[in-house]
């Protein structure tokens, strides 16, 4: 059995094996109930440094195997997946709450990016340059090294292995550091599908731990790359550690992601993507509709659709219910929620539904009236929270748009997809959805966003893969060594 706890519990996974970690241990709870689900190791920092020893020899062999070899690798992670989907997807539900359809889509994303990721190996690594000397002239793409990847809670298993598969399938060795609240889905799963896959020992380290494990994994020298999904606050502080190493941080960071319907949208259709967008995975996704802008002909029924539509989703435990929405992550995030949406009503917003929770679960809530000044719309939220906000003009559309610090997402709904497009080149996004919401990912294109959002799209398709996982050497060779004047 793939996630057999007998293997896994109370443990890390440092140079090929399954040992308890200098850190202690922590409890794997259910948000949904509060039960425990089991506990997982903790690593130290003496786990890291020791981890980056480990992994920096077995880069080296890895690397050095035909690229078949680690194709294959890729390929069969990608059949286990499949395999073991209900499996995962079980604990999906349980430990981060997902609903169903949510945990089979991270599994079905995460099986196809191993299978992007086996292509990897086999494509052209370099290129002939011409020379003004009599010599080959060339540029090659080699390994980066040791990769450090530090992922969130929220979708574990998609924020890790579109960083750990593509750097695997290119020559390096991979340090994973999951967030502790979701560390069999998104450590011990991935860990053990590549255990399973053949990948040798060493190659994968598995580190649950808190921020000062992942302060020395940015300091470590023999980490040479940071791949980081989280918050904006943390990733600003990767960012300037990681400068201050000289060495690069691929940084996906937070959204407040708007939808602009315009005045020729379909008003059903609209509906139906703001409360996907708005509501979907709780809204714990980066990509989340954060700002709702309809245009004011448009506006009042837009709120009281969106309103009711609210009011009918199913909220409860997604293990043993239909529900639309499961439970937030903690009550520490439950408490911020409801924190800004209190600011919101009492800045001026109008509660046209929600607002209201039982323990971990968060009714979706729709804030009418929003402004730029609203609480909960100038800032993410990570909640199932619909702030709307009405525009006249298309150009003061783009103006309440870019007022965000955030360049993640953006969709546009309209019944003229070139006005659509048009629109969307005056506000600069990483992704942009034409009549559709702004939660959509797929393994083979690039994913990532710009200002606060992160440093651009270093996630998805060969060309950012590649870029993000790879240094650039330049080699020449003459048939005879030249003679110089001294």
């Amino acid at each position: 059995m793939l996630l057999d706890a007998a293997q896994w519990q109370d443990k890390i996974f440092i140079d090929g094996a399954w040992e308890p970690g200098s850190g202690g241990t922590a409890e794997v709870s259910e948000p949904a109930t509060g039960a425990s689900l089991g506990s997982i190791g903790i690593a130290g920092t003496g786990d890291l440094a020791r981890a980056a020893e480990s992994a920096a020899a077995a880069q080296r062999e890895w690397a050095a195997l035909p690229h078949s070899r680690r194709a294959a690798v890729l390929r069969r992670a990608a059949a286990l997946w499949a395999e073991h989907a209900e499996d995962i997807s079980w604990w999906n539900i349980r430990e981060v709450g997902a609903v169903p359809g949510m945990a089979g889509f991270a599994v079905h994303n995460a099986e196809q990016e191993c299978h992007e990721a086996a292509a990897l190996p086999g494509r052209s690594y370099g290129e002939l340059l011409p020379s003004e000397e009599p010599r080959l002239s060339m540029a090659a793409r080699m390994p980066a090294g040791v990769v450090g990847v530090i992922s969130p809670f929220n979708v574990p298993i998609i924020l890790g292995i579109r960083s750990v598969a593509p750097a695997l399938a290119l020559g390096n060795a991979v340090i994973l550091k999951p967030d502790p609240r979701t560390a069999v889905t998104g450590g011990v799963t991935i860990a053990r599908i590549f255990e399973e896959a053949g990948l040798p020992p060493g190659v994968l380290q598995m580190l649950p731990g808190g921020a000062d494990v992942g302060q020395a994994m940015v300091e470590h020298p023999l980490v040479r790359v940071i791949s980081f999904t989280g918050s904006t606050e943390a990733g600003r502080r990767v960012g300037e550690l990681a400068g201050r190493h000289l060495k690069r941080a691929h940084l996906e960071l937070g959204g407040n992601s708007a939808l602009i319907i315009l005045d020729d949208a379909d008003l059903d259709a609209a509906v139906n993507l703001a409360a996907w967008g708005g509501f979907f995975h709780q809204g714990q996704i980066c990509m989340t509709t954060g700002r709702h802008l309809v245009h004011e002909r448009l506006y009042d029924e837009f709120v009281d659709r969106l309103a009711a539509k609210a009011s009918a989703l199913p909220v409860g435990d997604p293990a043993t219910g239909q529900v639309a929405l499961g439970p937030v992550i903690d009550a520490g995030q439950r408490d911020k929620i409801h924190a800004l949406v209190s600011a919101s009503t009492g800045g001026g917003a109008r509660l046209a539904a929600g607002g209201t929770y039982e323990d971990l679960f968060y009714r979706p809530t729709v804030l009418a009236d929003a402004t730029p000044d609203t609480p909960a719309f100038a800032r993410e939220v990570f909640g199932p929270v619909a702030p709307v906000a009405r525009f006249t003009t298309p150009e003061e559309a783009v103006r309440l748009a870019v007022t965000s610090e955030y360049g993640l997402s953006l969709g546009i709904v309209t019944g003229d997809a070139m006005r659509g497009w048009e629109l969307a080149q005056k506000i600069p996004t990483g992704i942009v959805h034409i009549n559709d919401q702004t939660v959509n990912d797929e393994a083979n294109a690039p994913f990532g966003g710009v200002a606060a959002s992160g440093t651009g799209s270093r996630f998805g398709g060969p060309a950012a893969n590649v870029e993000a996982f790879t240094e650039t050497r330049w080699i020449t060779m003459r048939g005879k060594a030249p003679t110089y004047p001294f």
